[in-house]
């Protein structure tokens, strides 16, 4: 028999029986549908975290003052004041592998404007410091360097500082208090949103001026809390932190065996562990809902014995009229591939509609994988012939003259 015919075969077989074919099926739509939702449910969180980490900059180190042994106790990171304009200096001119880098101090203040008052976080730093961030400007313009030298009272505010004080009113130009020091408003950043990275919190919860500024207005420091420096490439970032690290402890005369009064943080480190996690959570979605298709192809292989033992009369009276066995274990076999493919394109549509209800309902993201659906597609064809297998040997190898005395 060639292949059209037993196919046309199959298809009348499973027509018959419609409901029990519809409830067999039913096992492969759930394992192919929750494959696809799962799958693009970890995508979509790998995708989100990899956005976070871009958010913070583009292959940025942070460098932090570290801890200070003070009468034996240890003050903890933040507790040495030996960072200064002459390190940031250093690792611009000898490390090539960095492209810029911005010194960076802060302080918690209280921003007014008209009756309106808002309590933030206020980082003094360099024009550069953007550049690093990878942060601009979606209104106005940040401070420039002149402003740096001579020590404006300008400041650039995240969205949520511009929220909570202007409201729908427009911030650039206005003046606003700090610390009862006058400040003109002169850009607006762009919204990074929140971060679970190494910064954590809500980004646009902040406010920036000039580290000049910053320390003789505001704080009255000399040194600083930190340097944010960007490399040229994810690669390079790990040369030049070793090479960072060395700097400064040859400036810092730190001697050998001694602790770093300093500290280098990598967010390449962190991105590489973020999105190793992040496909351990993708492969451990997947593997639990594939187990659905497993169980769906048991459900295949136990309706396919049962339709073996229903027709036994019929497939002794095909070979008693010429059909081989191979013809046999074709037909059984092609009926179980159709059954697994049917569910299968129908799982597609079920696994693709559940994403976007998740997206929409849930508020999570959701990223459709084409990938993801061809392999669930060729698993559950897999699936199909695996189990359908059994069933369809079982029925090529029948005695002719037992099925047909079979009642």
């Amino acid at each position: 028999m060639d292949i059209l015919a037993i196919l046309q075969i199959a298809m009348r077989a499973l027509a018959r029986n419609k409901l029990r074919s519809s409830l067999t099926m039913l096992g492969i739509i759930i394992g192919v549908g929750a494959v696809i939702a799962m799958v693009g449910v970890g995508q979509g969180a790998q995708q989100r975290a990899q956005d976070q980490i871009a958010a913070m900059g583009s292959n940025v180190l942070f460098v932090g003052s570290g801890s200070v042994n003070r009468g034996g106790q240890r003050t903890g990171f933040g507790g040495t004041k030996t960072l200064v304009q002459g390190d940031l200096d250093a690792i611009l001119r000898d490390v090539p592998t960095i492209k810029a880098g911005a010194p960076n101090s802060g302080t918690s203040a209280q921003l007014v404007y008209e009756n309106q008052n808002w309590s933030t976080r206020i980082s003094g730093t360099t024009p550069a410091y953007f550049d690093v961030r990878v942060w601009p400007v979606q209104r106005g313009s940040i401070f420039t360097d002149s402003d740096v030298e001579s020590a404006a009272n300008v400041i650039v505010i995240g969205e949520t500082v511009r929220k909570n004080l202007f409201g729908e009113t427009d911030a650039i130009g206005k003046i606003i208090r700090v610390r009862n020091l006058p400040f003109r408003v002169i850009g607006v950043l762009v919204s990074k949103g929140y971060s679970s990275g190494g910064m954590g919190g809500d980004q646009d919860d902040t406010a920036f001026m000039p580290i000049t500024t910053l320390q003789k207005k505001l704080t009255g420091e000399t040194w600083y809390s930190g340097l944010m420096l960007s490399a040229v490439s994810r690669d390079a970032s790990f040369s030049a932190q070793q090479q960072i690290e060395a700097i400064l402890r040859d400036r810092h005369r730190i001697r050998p065996g001694q602790d770093d009064d300093f500290f280098v943080r990598n967010m390449a480190d962190f991105a590489e562990f973020q999105e190793q996690q992040n496909q351990l959570f993708t492969y451990l979605l997947g593997s639990v809902a594939s187990i659905s298709l497993i169980v769906g192809g048991i459900g295949i292989m136990n309706i396919m014995l049962v339709s073996v033992t229903e027709r036994t009369r019929e497939i002794g009276i095909r070979m008693a009229i010429g059909a081989t066995e191979e013809d046999v274990q074709r037909q059984f076999l092609i009926e179980s591939i159709l059954l697994s493919l049917t569910g299968g394109a129908i799982g597609i549509l079920f696994g693709v509609g559940s994403s976007y209800l998740i997206t929409n309902f849930a508020g999570w993201d959701v990223l459709i994988s084409p990938l993801a659906i061809l392999v669930a597609v060729a698993f559950s064809m897999a699936i199909g012939v695996f189990f359908g297998f059994y069933p369809a040997r079982k029925a090529a190898r029948l005695d002719p003259i037992e099925a047909l005395r079979y009642e």
